[in-house]
């Protein structure tokens, strides 16, 4: 039988400690009201740390109009959200908590030491300074018969009876780390309009490579190339072969329009070109030129410098005439497709796709089916590649529902 303990009252509570619930309690602080943080794992932020491994990319400083159209079908949604708190708005926020920042070579943003934990610290004191309750090992169950919160926590079960409540719970990806979906069943009772989680920024498993392929080149990096979807401009960069198919950055700046292709047809498509820099015409002359008693393995590698996992991949994915003949070969260099059949599994992806749609919410992420909810965050049904997108979205999500759920509680009382 659960330990049922009614809490004392609190006027507003948010259910999730990532960079959404924490920027919603702030908002919800600054406007006067008392303020109860509640999350499930052991202590608040997990997710903001373990991105901050690599190098904390908290927005980036690219112009607004290419900015925003970074949320594709969303851009209009997220653009409204932006336009309280942008990028810039975000970096002067960061200096307002002691933390300086710069814009790297790539447009990125930083903190200037590179780590999300000083922030955090920083971030974490001002709001308990301002009153801000924070609560962890606490998971929100739904809600009773009534109308309360229920939260499981170490000793028990406890009810929670705020004016307002302000849900940020992530999206599907990384469970480990507190962002299980488990949400969804919970508002899905409550008649709430969710669009099933899916993986993005995230790796896709092929048919199968040859196991030649596989052993000795899963996990091999292809520098120096670039990939496009049928229809659409390359993208310069690198990604990873491995095992079951391909991952890494310029993968996942691909990852909506080829899941979606998969969800449509049962595959997709991404075309690598091996020799972004070098036109195919002059790759046809340098295949034409004679190579003598030379296999064409050799000769690609003399020619055009392309061997290791790239001849590889090449090989692995030509039929014998085309890697025969050089202005076919030619072709296939700067256009060699793969085929991919599915989705790495969703717990492995840098974020999700999917979630409370914004059809169900008015402009201030208030659910329009239950008065005095919000929710913020990755939880709802929007997507971003990396670069910083991710993150300010969440900040600028939270700051919206914290100040409307402010305002929609003055207006209530």
């Amino acid at each position: 039988m659960s330990d049922l303990k009614p809490a004392a009252p609190s006027l507003a509570v948010v259910i999730g400690a990532g960079p959404a619930g924490l920027m919603a309690a702030e908002a919800l602080a600054q406007a006067g009201l008392a303020v109860e943080v509640y999350d499930a794992m052991p202590s608040v932020g997990r997710k903001f740390l373990l991105a901050g491994v690599g190098g904390m990319n908290i927005t980036h400083s690219e112009p607004y109009p290419a900015f925003v159209s970074r949320y594709a079908e969303r851009q209009n949604n997220i653009d409204a959200l932006l336009r309280d708190f942008d990028a810039e708005a975000l970096r002067q926020w960061i200096h307002g908590l002691g933390i300086e920042t710069f814009v790297g070579t790539s447009g990125r943003v930083f903190p200037t030491d590179m780590k999300a934990a000083p922030l955090l610290r920083a971030w974490l004191k001002r709001l308990r300074d301002s009153g801000v309750v924070i609560h962890t090992r606490h998971r929100w169950l739904g809600w009773n018969a009534e109308g309360a919160l229920r939260m499981a926590y170490p000793q028990g079960e406890r009810l929670l009876t705020p004016a307002v409540v302000v849900l940020a719970l992530g999206g599907g990806s990384w469970a480990r780390l507190g962002s299980d979906g488990s949400w969804q069943a919970l508002l899905a009772e409550q008649g709430v309009d969710i669009s099933p989680l899916q993986p993005s920024n995230c790796g896709f498993e092929v048919a199968g490579w040859s196991a030649l392929l596989k052993e000795k080149f899963a996990g091999a990096p292809l520098k120096n190339i670039a990939l496009s979807v049928p229809g659409s401009a390359p993208r310069k960069g690198e990604f990873i072969l491995t095992a079951q198919g391909v991952e890494g950055s310029l993968v996942y700046a691909w990852s909506a329009p080829v899941r979606e292709a998969i969800n449509r047809t049962g595959q997709g498509q991404l075309l690598l070109d091996l020799l972004p820099d070098k036109p195919v015409d002059k790759i046809a002359q340098a295949l034409a030129r004679p190579r003598g008693s030379r296999s064409m393995a050799k000769h690609l590698h003399s020619q055009l410098g392309i061997d290791g996992v790239k001849a590889a991949l090449l090989r692995e994915l030509t039929d014998q005439a085309t890697f025969a003949a050089a202005d076919a070969l030619a072709r296939a260099i700067k256009a060699l497709p793969i085929t991919l059949v599915r989705t790495r599994p969703l717990d492995e992806a840098i974020s999700s796709a999917g979630g409370v749609r914004f059809e169900a919410l008015d402009e201030g992420l208030m659910l329009q089916s239950m008065p005095g909810v919000f929710c913020a965050g990755e939880m709802l049904d929007w997507e971003a590649p990396t670069g910083g997108y991710l993150l300010t979205a969440c900040f600028a999500s939270g700051l919206r529902a914290g100040r409307a759920a402010a305002d929609w509680l003055m207006r209530v009382s």
